[in-house]
This record gives structure tokens, sequence and C-alpha cells, in this order.
């Protein structure tokens, strides 16, 4: 199994995906295992209701095909405390600030919002 890290990719050769909504996580994951199987880099932010997403069962279909970075306000907004290795794919470091979706944007080329 090829993982993120062997593909030698940039951040300037990913899709970045924002992912503000609890909706469309059929669409994220679908989007998300297209680019990998064709060996783009995707990095996705959780923010908003988005980070609902993390508990759904599908949410592990993304792990090991794409950077997984959760708005760690946005998580504990909507209630969720999770701990390291309750969400699929996701460390501690993972969850981050808006600071880390801004580089996100600036490096990547190519970029959806959810």
């Amino acid at each position: 199994m090829v993982t993120i890290n062997d593909r030698n990719k940039t951040e300037k050769d990913a899709l970045v995906i924002l992912v503000s909504t609890d909706k469309h996580l059929d669409h994220v994951i679908n989007l998300t295992a297209a680019a990998w199987v064709k060996g783009k880099q995707v990095s996705l932010f959780f923010t908003g209701r988005g980070v609902l997403l993390t508990v759904d069962p599908r949410f592990r279909q993304l792990a090991g095909k794409a950077d997984l970075n959760i708005c760690d306000a946005s998580f504990r907004a909507n209630g969720l405390h999770g701990r390291e290795g309750e969400v699929p794919g996701v460390t501690i470091d993972d969850f981050v600030t808006q600071a880390k979706n801004a580089r996100m944007l600036t490096d990547g080329t190519r970029h959806l919002v959810f």
C-alpha cells in the first residue's frame, strides 16, 4: 500500500478540500480516492459543522489517502472531545487552527469547498 509520505509530493501539487458542512461525505471520499489512485496528494481541512463527519463510520475511508486536518476550535464547539486514536487517520497533531487552513489554501494549486 502506498501512503502519502511515499509519494514525494509537495503541497504545491496538492488538491486542497475545505469541508465546512456535515453533508456530502460520500463526495469527499470518492474525490479523495480518485485523486489518490492517480497519485495526487489531497489535503483536507474539516471546520465548522464539517467536523461532525469525523464520527461517521465512513470517515475511516479517508485514512491513508489524504492529509487530514481538523479545526480544533470547531471540533470542541460542536461538542466533540476526541482523544488520540478516536478519529481514524488523525493524530493529536492533526487538530489544528485556521492558520493551517490558510497555509494549505496558499500552498495548494487546486481548491474545493464543501
